[in-house]
């Protein structure tokens, strides 16, 4: 009788476990290559917290030297330096800018230099992008489980990473 309390009690407990869906933004091509030692040390971050927005369409940053292989997604890339909750280290994190509340590519999210979270500028959802992989804090986030969606950053042998949906 205690086994099968036991199994109730523990598929109970699993059934009830929400998951927050990060895939709520459209899936656009993502490919951001920063895989030089030059260009990681102009356009990367370094510093826990330290950030940048990339848009190829609206070409932010300025300078940046996009060409015909570089995309950024839905809402842009958002890349910072934080905790990486599969290695335990600080490392580039990167996001699709775009809130997925809002969903729209022109609605997105930037950084409260307070705290580090990522604010919709519009529904005020606030996301927890340097320690807690883009999750939901507060606002509709939280209500609709909603993550901001994450993209990979993978070491380059040329001494930067290369940010890609894949």
């Amino acid at each position: 009788m205690k086994k099968i309390s036991f199994i109730l009690l523990l598929l109970v407990a699993m059934a009830s476990c929400e998951r927050i869906n990060n895939k709520e933004v459209p899936s656009f091509m993502v490919r951001l290559d920063l895989g030089t030692y030059a260009l990681w040390n102009t356009y990367g971050v370094s510093g826990v917290g330290d950030w940048r927005y990339f848009n190829r369409d609206m070409r932010l940053p300025a300078n940046f030297p996009y060409n015909v292989n570089t995309y950024t997604g839905y809402g842009g890339i958002l890349l910072i330096q934080g905790l990486d909750a599969g290695t335990g280290s600080y490392n580039p994190l990167a996001y699709d800018a775009a809130c997925p509340v809002e969903n729209r590519m022109d609605v997105v999210v930037s950084i409260d230099s307070e705290n580090f979270d990522a604010v919709c500028p519009k529904c005020n959802s606030r996301y927890d992008v340097l320690m807690g992989g883009g999750g939901p804090k507060s606002g509709q986030a939280i209500t609709h489980k909603y993550g901001l969606r994450q993209l990979k950053v993978h070491t380059s042998p040329n001494g930067g990473y290369i940010i890609t949906n894949n």
